[in-house]
């Protein structure tokens, strides 16, 4: 089992846009020989009249003879002849917008709403014939994140992989639930990954709603800018009509930008705080001419407005701002590469913990820290155990180490840190650690190395319990072995509800187990019988949104063992049984 690849941060930050603005002068230096490109003479001289003011307030630039205003006044230009024609004649009809379109985005070039999303593993057909609006209220109903690194691990790639529109949704609307789904699981790159694989002129109310805040989740306000006023237009939201001026100075013209700016101030069209933030982005574009002080004592509280305009612009939020909000933006600040590095180690811990950052993703970020030379000194010392971990030699210093980043009780993150690390332990009897070396191992979905220490473990402990529902070859077990498992009575049947569900046990031995320990795996409601109804279907895509639907809790505590079972069993019988056994070691290990 693979967890999964790091996550890449793409997309345009603020700071690229600020320097491509800048290189854009007032008065351009020709770099082309003199007379090159120089119009031909014309026949006659002719007086222009004076450029008439645009709306923004500022002259509009002369317009060629040739040039039309509007396809409605659109002239067709006469063929070369000895007496050019004083007055060309007027097209006998405007241009079609369409063909226009049709320029603009040739066919071959659009994406189609049939299948919305990025190449992945799972199969598009992955929510076969069920019904488009009983998918919608499935997503819009779960409480995200989820207590489970796997399954949320497993849902962004659901969420992300080129899917099938189902029956009775709109593409766009769909991908716009789909984004807001990952934007309530902290996943703010995948989000606007997903609003950004259809074409603007497909673009529904919905999707411009979740694209300004995938955008923001991100602080990049000029993914804003392609969309700005069709997004105004469309949903009449306030922050698409703060983001047109913004634009305007991102793309060089600051005056016409603060001439936009003005009578939504006058008409206190948005908070001044807001306003405040807004002109701090125009102020670092070319021609900006101010300079903004931001006051977080002006704010009672943080949106997505603030946080992205804040980031993006490298204003500090206070750690009470960021208290108050969901734990989703958790997730957003690990992502986000306009924040110091230092500044998002701390959420990178639960980010990693939440299955939103990879193992690989999460070292490398130590490893960045390292290389700093005024990096904060608990934080060097962390990198520097780190590095003792994966890289020393001596294998009792790798131990050390390990031990000093786990401390008394390490967090599921440290686990996830240090998983590769633990791989290079050897396996062997009489080891303390083995419980937190073959968790953290199991953390990063490496199943086959921690099953070395298969011979080694005692028989009724966390290591032997934790492989015994992580093995790929599929053990079987009796009831006894349940009954010896020295967990706890919580962790007991979650051990049992797992096994029962992988079908490592017999009928006899489960149904005796269920019994005996209180776990009903047999009783149905409207859950399990949707739940049935998918896996019969064949369609991973619905059972793994009704398992999210199924762990609306906020800790594994709080997952019912009954429902463990429902949910291992569903995925295992879908063709995620990988998922399904990292699953049940997870929560072996977090409960």
């Amino acid at each position: 089992m693979r967890t999964s690849n790091k996550i890449r941060l793409a997309g345009l930050t603020l700071a690229a846009v600020v320097a491509g603005a800048a290189l854009a002068q007032d008065r351009p230096e020709s770099i082309l020989p003199p007379g090159f490109g120089d119009p031909a003479p014309q026949p006659a001289a002719t007086t222009r009249p004076a450029p008439a003011a645009t709306a923004s307030g500022t002259a509009a630039a002369p317009v060629a003879a040739s040039s039309a205003l509007d396809p409605a006044s659109a002239v067709v230009q006469p063929l070369p002849t000895d007496t050019p024609s004083a007055t060309p004649s007027a097209s006998p009809t405007p241009i079609d917008p369409a063909t226009l379109a049709a320029y603009d985005m040739p066919a071959y070039a659009r994406r189609s709403l049939t299948r919305v999303g990025i190449d992945g593993d799972l199969p598009a057909g992955a929510f076969g014939d069920a019904d488009g609006g009983y998918l919608e209220a499935l997503m819009r109903r779960m409480a995200a994140p989820l207590p489970s690194r796997w399954l949320s691990i497993e849902l962004r790639r659901l969420l992300m992989a080129r899917l099938e529109t189902p029956t009775g949704l709109n593409g766009a609307d769909f991908a716009a639930e789909r984004a807001w789904l990952l934007l309530r699981m902290g996943e703010a790159v995948g989000a606007r990954a997903i609003v950004q694989q259809v074409d603007n002129g497909d673009y529904t109310p919905k999707l411009y709603q979740v694209a300004l805040n995938a955008m923001l989740a991100n602080g990049d306000p000029a993914g804003l800018c392609p969309l700005a006023d069709a997004g105004l237009a469309a949903t009449g939201e306030g922050g698409w009509a703060l983001a047109r001026p913004l634009c305007t100075a991102l793309a060089g013209d600051g005056a016409a930008a603060r001439a936009q700016l003005a009578p939504l101030r006058r008409r206190r069209f948005a908070n001044g705080f807001d306003i405040r933030l807004a002109e701090k982005v125009m102020g670092a574009g070319a021609q900006g001419r101010q300079a903004v002080t931001v006051e977080w004592t002006d704010a009672d509280r943080l949106t997505p407005w603030r946080y992205g305009l804040a980031i993006a612009t490298g204003v500090t939020v206070p750690d009470d701002f960021y208290a108050a909000v969901g734990p989703q933006v958790t997730g957003w600040r690990a992502l986000a590469p306009a924040i110091p590095l230092p500044d998002r180690l701390g959420p990178a811990e639960t980010a990693a913990a939440q299955g939103i950052l990879s193992n690989i993703a999460f070292v490398d970020a130590y490893g960045a820290v390292a290389e700093l030379d005024d990096a904060p000194a608990a934080m060097a010392a962390t990198a520097a155990d780190l590095r003792t971990a994966y890289a020393d030699p001596d294998p009792a210093a790798r131990l050390a180490a390990l031990h000093n980043l786990w401390g008394d009780t390490p967090s599921y993150g440290r686990l996830v840190l240090t998983a590769r690390a633990a791989v290079r332990q050897a396996a062997g009897p009489d080891n303390s650690d083995a419980d937190r070396l073959v968790a953290a191992m199991l953390s990063a979905g490496l199943d086959r190395t921690a099953q070395r220490w298969a011979g080694y473990v005692p028989a009724g402990g966390q290591a032997w319990a934790l492989l015994a529902v992580s093995d790929p070859d599929g053990r079987r077990f009796s009831r006894s072995d349940v009954e010896s498992y020295g967990g706890g009575d919580v962790r007991r049947r979650l051990f049992f509800a797992s096994l029962a569900g992988l079908g490592r046990m017999s009928a006899e031995d489960a149904q005796a187990a269920a019994e005996s320990l209180g776990v009903p795996i047999g009783r149905q409601d409207s859950w399990t019988r949707a739940l049935d109804r998918a896996v019969e279907a064949d369609q991973p895509g619905t059972v793994l949104l009704l398992c999210g639907i199924g762990m609306q809790t906020s800790h594994w505590a709080g997952v019912p063992p009954a429902g463990l079972y429902r949910m291992v069993a569903a995925l295992r019988a879908v063709g995620l049984e990988g998922t399904a056994r990292m699953m049940a070691a997870e929560a072996i290990s977090r409960a």
